[in-house]
């Protein structure tokens, strides 16, 4: 194998290959679980938001009518483009499609998965997921930039529980409505550490691990992209309340592709001819749109040296 390519940067193929394989990508996106997808066009879409001030008024007879405030806020929600590509010994392509099945199987299920990671990581910290830094494309549109309502979780003094209702308390306080939950492990299990008067766990659903779907009559979503973050000096989240059904838009702009590259320098890795690979590469165009920032609340922890992730 040329010098310029990593064993993981290939895979090789066995003269037999078995029908199935184990796919060890792991993930999913607490965004997608917990709001609802919405078809956009590839040139994307803008969403109305329309709020009224103030109360219905009762007239009485030949009373005076007086006058409401209501605005309407476009919210433009552009597709991204995200890719995964990976090169495989050019035996593939001599392989029938009944042994190449399995592996491209594998591959598109793989991208699915990185890709629900990438809309978290990007959505919630405006992180680019592979390169690990700020994301230009993304700019401000992700959660830590819009949602400015925080509460301060404070490790060995806060009580979790506490801490939730307050979140929840505060997205209610601004005349709004919490649809869902999404927690890290490191906040679910803070709430499994939780125990009453007698030493019994308070929330046995999130202990050893656990993922429960619902939480106190909220949907609840417990992912590793929640806690994500730029550096050691950048703020953590460990959790974030809010209208996920209402007031958060996503979607695919068109069907996510799997594309055989046979031929050129398609990675900067080196001519495919030349190395005898070939690359698969998948793109999605996903989009979002925080519509109502003050529909969620964000609980963050005091910044610690070497917490990155």
């Amino acid at each position: 194998m040329p010098n310029n390519i990593s064993t993981a940067a290939q895979a090789a193929f066995p003269p037999i290959l078995v029908q199935e394989m184990f796919n060890a990508v792991g993930g999913h996106s607490s965004l997608a679980r917990l709001s609802a997808a919405r078809p956009m066009p590839f040139a994307g879409v803008k969403e109305f938001v329309f709020t009224m001030d103030g109360e219905a008024e009762i007239l009485g007879e030949s009373g005076q009518k007086s006058p409401n405030d209501a605005l309407i806020t476009p919210v433009t929600i552009t597709p991204v483009k995200f890719i995964y590509q990976h090169r495989v010994t050019d035996e593939f392509l001599k392989m029938s499609d009944e042994a190449r099945l399995p592996h491209l199987r594998a591959f598109a299920d793989g991208f699915a998965r990185k890709i629900a990671r990438g809309l978290d990581i990007a959505a919630f910290h405006g992180i680019n997921p592979k390169a690990g830094t700020a994301s230009t494309v993304v700019g401000t549109n992700h959660f830590d930039s819009k949602v400015t309502q925080t509460v301060t979780y404070t490790a060995g003094t806060s009580l979790a529980d506490d801490v939730l209702a307050t979140a929840i308390q505060t997205v209610n306080g601004s005349d709004r409505a919490v649809s869902g939950l999404a927690f890290s492990h490191i906040f679910s299990e803070y709430m499994a550490q939780r125990k009453d008067s007698n030493g019994n766990p308070l929330y046995p659903e999130f202990r050893f691990g656990g993922f429960p779907e619902r939480f106190a009559g909220y949907g609840v979503d417990v992912n590793g992209t929640v806690n994500k973050k730029l550096s050691a000096a950048t703020t953590r989240d460990l959790a974030i309340v809010g209208d996920f059904a209402n007031a958060f838009r996503w979607g695919y702009a068109k069907d996510v592709t799997l594309e055989i590259i046979e031929f050129g320098d398609p990675d900067g890795q080196g001519d495919l001819k030349r190395q005898n690979q070939v690359e698969l590469r998948s793109e999605a165009y996903i989009g979002w749109g925080i519509l109502d920032a003050a529909s969620f609340a964000r609980i963050t922890d005091t910044v610690t040296a070497g917490q990155t992730s």
